[in-house]
């Protein structure tokens, strides 16, 4: 037998149901109605809060996963989303119509991304299968087949698509020409891909912790980043900032790294893993998700997969604030002119944090799955969601600085 926990007490005397029945003869038991004073919940109430929704439109024609979102970059009035079902819609934001269908895909869409100028969408799915559709005549312009995809990126100034796929290699194409170029690595999966801002560059990151920046025009790489400058595990994302001097990459190993694109110096932020941490199992299975910079302030933030939003004072590389979620963080996203970071996260909500303060500015609730995907437009004035309850909803985002 299980001895009893001496903070518990003796065991209780065993009452006689008819005794007890008794004794609550003079009990002024309250009206009901004037439970919720005391912090009660009635059904109704905790039926609502079940079924809390803040968006503003539901986007509902998946019947799969969404698992991916964009805004096209010109307009931020259209968005693209891609799902299991093996589609990708482009439908406006402010009614939910639906512009274009993207059919004829293979397997689950997990990329779809507009051109700098809006007017191509580029989708792309799990198998290999990549198509590019002109928005405004609604027709399919250009396809190509690779390996099993892993991110696809628009060039920043020009109809040139660039992906990575399992086999480590990295395409590049002109749209529609088809004029095609790669950049060859090492046989291990390229996991995450940006192009900088100057549009001659771009930083690739690998499965083996390795990161490398591509000279797009010579075809070579410029600074490979490995070994014990590199990851010690695969990389799962990695941002720029504003001029591309620097790049911002975290992985399964629990690390993000900075690295200068010029020199390829690199430098290290972390978390103090004795504060607000698990065991160390946890510490190790401790991924970083998402990565970026603050385009105002020499502030980064990093997702870790344990829920903790960190962000990180840029010149000193110190730790400045950690706000916590309940559940693991998807994404992050900088609004453009302010120090608001939003963050997605696997409890299905997206919130607003002020890195100046490290507080909570505003939270929004409606998916009944996690939010796999969310961008936020120019104005930061709105955010569209993409969800594993088959759904992506628009948010007005009000703050009170508004």
């Amino acid at each position: 037998p299980v001895p009893c926990d001496p903070k518990c007490g003796p065991e209780p005397k065993v009452e006689n149901p008819y005794d007890l029945a008794d004794d609550l003869e003079d009990v002024d038991f309250e009206d009901p109605g004037n439970a919720d004073d005391e912090g009660w919940e009635t059904e109704d109430e905790m039926e609502a809060d079940m079924e809390q929704d803040d968006s503003e439109l539901t986007f509902s024609k998946h019947t799969g996963l969404v698992f991916c979102v964009s805004l096209d970059p010109l307009t931020n009035s259209l968005a693209v989303t891609g799902g299991e079902d093996d589609r990708a819609f482009v439908w406006r934001v402010n009614d939910g119509e639906v512009l274009l269908e993207c059919m004829g895909h293979k397997d689950s869409v997990t990329c779809a991304v507009f051109s700098h100028d809006s007017s191509l969408v580029a989708t792309g799915d799990m198998s290999g299968l990549i198509k590019v559709w002109k928005v405004e005549t609604k027709e399919e312009i250009w396809s190509f087949e690779v390996g099993d995809l892993e991110w696809m990126e628009w060039h920043p100034g020009a109809p040139v698509l660039l992906a990575g796929t399992n086999d480590g290699n990295v395409w590049m194409w002109k749209i529609p020409a088809g004029d095609c170029k790669t950049f060859q690595s090492a046989a291990c999966q390229s996991t995450s891909g940006k192009i900088l801002p100057d549009g001659k560059r771009a930083a690739v990151g690998y499965e083996d912790g390795t990161m490398r920046v591509w000279d797009l025009k010579q075809g070579n790489a410029v600074h490979v980043i490995k070994g014990q400058d590199g990851h010690q595990g695969a990389l799962t994302c990695l941002a720029c900032n504003k001029d591309g001097s620097l790049v911002l990459t975290g992985s399964v190993d629990g690390n993000a790294k900075l690295i200068n694109t010029s020199t390829g110096k690199v430098g290290l932020f972390s978390v103090d893993k004795g504060k607000g941490r698990g065991s160390k199992d946890e510490d190790d299975n401790n991924s970083v998700e998402s990565v970026g910079f603050c385009n105002i302030l020499p502030l980064v933030a990093v997702a870790y997969l344990d829920g903790t939003l960190a962000i990180y004072d840029l010149p000193t590389q110190a730790l400045r604030h950690r706000c916590q979620h309940e559940a693991g963080i998807v994404h992050l996203q900088w609004e453009e002119s302010s120090s608001v970071v939003s963050t997605c996260s696997l409890d299905g909500a997206l919130r607003l944090w002020d890195a100046r303060s490290g507080y909570m500015v505003s939270e929004y609730r409606g998916h009944a799955a996690e939010i796999l995907d969310f961008t936020i437009n120019r104005e930061a004035s709105l955010a569209v969601t993409a969800s594993g309850d088959n759904q992506a909803k628009v948010f007005c985002l009000q703050r009170p600085d508004r």
